[in-house]
């Protein structure tokens, strides 16, 4: 049994409604290949929503390990659990168009710090899925509890990873 105290809780980066990766449409997500975790789907009124602009904060307070424009990577400060969150589906494609970078890689961040700006109307409108996978990258198997499921505010927990 892990201590409990090594526990770490994962916050949600953007508000919408939290679902089961397994609804994201690619299977890099949905088969758990990179990591179990939990999507959530930006909803228009919420926060920004669909319709504007909104930041995508940091879910745990660490190292911005990478940070591209549609996602970016908080390494936790035991240097062992790394949490991906990813700004849509196939928004690499999208050339950093919707996208503003608030952080810069290698940065020290605490949770809830903006990192991106981004507008998941946009994204949507250029025919790209606006659910942004968070990610316990290359979790172990049930490391991963207490999984967020329907509307969530930015900053509430999504998941605890043990």
């Amino acid at each position: 049994m892990s201590d409990v105290t090594d526990a770490l809780d994962v916050l949600a980066p953007v508000a919408g409604t939290a679902l089961s990766l397994s609804t994201v449409p690619d299977p890099v997500f949905s088969e758990g290949m990179v990591g179990p975790g939990v999507a959530v789907h930006p909803e228009p009124g919420q926060e920004g929503g669909q319709e504007g602009t909104q930041s995508a904060v940091a879910p745990i307070t660490g190292d911005l390990v990478k940070l591209h424009p549609h996602a970016f990577v908080v390494m936790a400060p035991d240097q062992r659990r790394g949490v991906l969150v990813h700004l849509g589906i196939d928004t690499v494609e999208l050339a950093g168009e919707g996208f503003t970078l608030l952080a810069e890689e290698g940065a020290r961040i605490e949770a809830g710090t903006p990192v991106i700006r981004w507008s998941p109307g946009l994204v949507a409108a250029q025919g790209k899925p606006s659910v942004v996978p968070v990610v316990a990258l290359d979790a172990a198997e049930g490391a991963v509890r207490d999984l967020a499921d329907g509307v969530v505010r930015t900053g509430e927990s999504l998941f605890t990873w043990h």
